[in-house]
């Protein structure tokens, strides 16, 4: 058997007799193992253990597998996560994580695994978006290991991701939302249409709205919270993930008369509900005064816009028709960003720069006016001088 004989410490690496080869390294005074088809395959692996040795690795680290890693890792993050992220992460671990690399050591998962997970995952269409999901929940877990030493680097951190392809906003034009409002009036949900397409409000921080939220005299209406629907656990009220999150919009007449509208015939179902009635003071419930599910409400959406005869958008479409509706006339963007609950206006032009058409106009226009050639004539006097001058 052929033999590589390395310095004392520094491991093996040996020629099987079916071909194949064998790195071995001591740690703690037991014998790790590792055969692969490639002498190349075993000297990086071999490289790999040394460094993670001389970091601290212990013995019992090294035998982790990710799937082991992994749960505890979601074990020990839900207590810092709200239930919905934490819930979220489980679910990226099981279904897109672990069934690829689960069995692989955490102290032997190489970048090319994860990268021909990621393969995999596209291959089976898994989407762009929650592919992100996946390297954000992978790429957390591993940080957390080399920040307890049990690797020395985060492999999930030079995988390249697919770039996300582009995608062309949906929004509604002034005549689209005209049309859609129109066809909303009368209806149950016409003040949290209006709403949606005035304020550009998040469907869930729609739903966690509450009366108390609301100042009919200041025309103010407050946004403290959203609405949270964990899987198999019920519904929670949460604050807005940022600070910026929690904002206080001004309301117009108009939206004000529409919400006024709403609190009649909300009043109208609570007489109706009796002692089935959930006095949850939210604005915007179904016919028992409980949480309105977000499935029922974009039914009623869906079936809405066919009766405007619209395409259908998304829900969160109406919050991109709304910035776009303000930029395009002449709202300071730092207004639009605040009434959005952007963080920075950055944030705002980054994601709505592009339909800011009515201004790019009024820009043509402006600088062709303050740079077009003025011809300028001498007077009379101007002209004899000339003369004189010549002679």
């Amino acid at each position: 058997m052929a033999k590589s004989i390395r310095g004392k410490n520094e491991g093996s690496i040996s020629k099987r007799p079916n071909g194949h080869w064998r790195a071995q390294v001591s740690l703690e005074g037991k014998r790790l193992s590792f055969s692969a088809k490639t002498q190349k395959e075993c000297q990086t692996w071999l490289r790999n253990m040394l460094e993670q040795k001389t970091a601290g690795m212990t013995f019992d680290d090294a035998k982790v597998t990710m799937a082991e890693y992994m749960e505890d890792w979601l074990a020990s993050s839900k207590a810092s996560h709200r239930f919905t992220t934490w819930d979220q992460y489980r679910r990226m671990t099981h279904n897109n994580i672990l069934p690829g690399i689960g069995n692989i050591k955490l102290s032997e998962l190489r970048p090319s695994q994860i990268q021909h997970l990621y393969d995999t995952l596209l291959s089976q269409n898994i989407g762009h978006y929650a592919l992100l999901k996946t390297h954000t929940v992978l790429r957390s877990a591993l940080s957390r290991a080399v920040k307890i030493g049990m690797i020395p680097r985060n492999t999930a951190s030079v995988v390249m991701l697919p770039k996300e392809p582009a995608k062309e906003m949906q929004i509604f034009d002034e005549s689209q939302v005209n049309r859609f409002l129109v066809a909303a009036s009368g209806h149950r949900f016409e003040a949290l249409y209006h709403l949606a397409v005035v304020t550009g409000m998040r469907v869930m921080e729609l739903l966690g709205l509450k009366w108390t939220d609301l100042d009919w005299i200041r025309q103010t209406l407050k946004v403290e919270r959203q609405i949270l629907r964990p899987h198999g656990q019920g519904i929670e009220f949460a604050s807005p993930k940022t600070k910026f999150g929690k904002r206080t919009l001004k309301l117009g007449s108009k939206t004000i008369d529409a919400l006024r509208q709403h609190d009649w015939l909300q009043q109208k179902e609570r007489i109706a509900a009796g002692d089935k009635w959930q006095n949850l003071d939210l604005i915007f419930t179904n016919h028992l005064g409980g949480p309105l599910l977000y499935r029922n409400l974009f039914r009623d959406y869906k079936a809405l816009l066919e009766e405007a005869g619209l395409p259908l958008i998304r829900f969160h479409d109406l919050r991109h028709t709304a910035a776009s509706i303000m930029l395009n006339h002449n709202v300071p963007v730092i207004t639009v960003s605040r009434r959005l609950g952007h963080s920075k206006p950055s944030i705002t032009l980054d994601i709505y720069g592009h339909l800011m058409d009515n201004a790019q106009t009024d820009v043509a226009e402006m600088m062709d006016d303050l740079i077009s050639p003025i011809e300028l004539h001498p007077t009379a006097p101007q002209l004899h001088q000339n003369a004189a001058h010549k002679l």
